[in-house]
């Protein structure tokens, strides 16, 4: 068996990745699978798949100290801004752990749904971003907005992905 290489983190080695803050994330289907919704006219139009994840990120702030500020659902990936928040009367998570659980809870509901029928995997790993300052999240909100807009150009020129710079059409939220 061919060994698969080591992975760099881009995660910030002194960073403590469970304090308060802003963080964009973008979470992909294994093998970039076209599942969560489709892009017509420059909109989201969500699938049944794509609903279970509307939902859950909803609700998410409900099972951890976590608010989202703003997302998206793209058709193979999920654009968001997680804010973590510090309550001294709960466990508190990493970002990390967050993603990690949302990813496990939403594969398990979805393959409830798929009853064997087709194979759903999450990309491992995720990207992530820590948002630094108002300037920087104004322009990842604008980037989460616009994604659908870009979905025809960019969906298959992964090099058009502007993750350095940042990383109201239905679904894209504003919680």
């Amino acid at each position: 068996m061919k060994e698969l290489p080591k992975r760099k983190s881009t995660r910030l080695k002194e960073f403590d990745y469970s304090q308060f803050g802003y963080y964009f994330v973008t979470i992909c289907i294994k093998d970039r699978k076209e599942f969560f919704s489709k892009i017509e006219y420059s909109s989201v139009v969500l699938s049944k798949f794509g609903n279970i994840m509307d939902e859950m990120l909803i609700n998410v702030h409900s099972y951890y100290n976590v608010e989202i500020d703003y997302y998206v659902i793209m058709p193979d990936h999920i654009h968001l801004i997680i804010i973590l928040d510090k309550d001294e009367s709960k466990k508190n998570y990493s970002l990390s752990d967050v993603i990690g659980k949302f990813k496990s809870f939403s594969s398990k509901q979805i393959r409830k749904i798929l009853q064997g029928e087709e194979k759903f995997e999450w990309q491992k790993s995720f990207y992530d971003r820590i948002i630094r300052n108002e300037k920087e999240l104004y322009q990842i909100r604008k980037y989460i907005q616009e994604n659908p807009l870009r979905w025809d150009i960019e969906k298959d020129n992964p090099e058009n992905f502007d993750y350095v710079k940042c990383r109201e059409q239905t679904p894209v939220r504003s919680v």
